[in-house]
């Protein structure tokens, strides 16, 4: 399996996710690349979900010359896919490739950079739109966000998630990037969720940037400054 536990987070350590993210921290990689990068990473990490995370059950086929069994994942039309806009909006649209028959919500939350980061290391976080699908017992849920900093976005995006659903059989956190204060803080606030990333980095700046990071993925995805 190539997810491996790390402290309070997991890992994807599947080598081509690797090389994906290589590429995406870049900063020679321009923006259709780098779109194209978060979709092809969603699709690596939506199959290293299903391998890793879904549970397999064996049934009965029958071929065209006998009858054999076979293995099915389970739960394929029990997962919720949460876009936190905007920049998670490539990364999701690879998850889909994995779980072409998902539920679909987003969220728009966006951290205020200019009041900067208070002394407990947080952001005031805007929420501006919320639209989720019927969230039941026996789904998993993905909320995707290509980086997790500070873990302010994430934990108000998971508030308002859980404020008025059934706890589902999984709920995941994936990034691309975490850093120790986002994974502490999510981890802290929402212990059953389960953090999964592609790389956990050193730091954050005085900014809250991730370092080494990949630069802000949603300027970097849409040509933004």
């Amino acid at each position: 399996m190539t997810i491996e536990q790390r402290g309070d987070a997991s890992v994807v350590t599947h080598a081509l996710a690797k090389d994906e993210l290589s590429k995406l921290r870049d900063v020679e990689t321009e923006q259709v690349a780098f779109r194209k990068g978060l979709v092809r990473l969603g699709r690596i990490c939506g199959y290293e979900i299903t391998d890793g995370r879904l549970e397999t059950e064996y049934v009965e086929i029958q071929t065209p010359m006998t009858t054999t069994m076979g293995e099915r994942v389970k739960g394929l039309d029990d997962v919720v896919i949460v876009n936190v806009l905007r920049a998670a909006t490539p990364f999701v649209e690879g998850l889909l490739k994995a779980f072409p028959r998902a539920r679909q919500g987003v969220i728009s939350a966006s951290r205020d950079e200019s009041a900067g980061m208070n002394d407990d290391g947080e952001f005031p976080i805007s929420v501006d739109y919320v639209k989720l699908p019927e969230i039941r017992p026996e789904d998993t849920v993905i909320v995707a966000d290509p980086m997790l900093a500070t873990g302010s976005t994430m934990t108000k995006v998971v508030e308002h998630i859980t404020e008025e659903s059934p706890d589902p059989e999984q709920f995941i956190v994936l990034s691309a990037v975490a850093a120790p204060p986002g994974i502490v803080r999510v981890s802290e606030a929402f212990p059953d969720v389960d953090l999964l990333t592609v790389a956990i980095d050193d730091e954050l700046d005085e900014d809250g940037f991730i370092v080494p990071g990949l630069g802000d993925a949603g300027d970097r995805a849409f040509r933004t400054d």
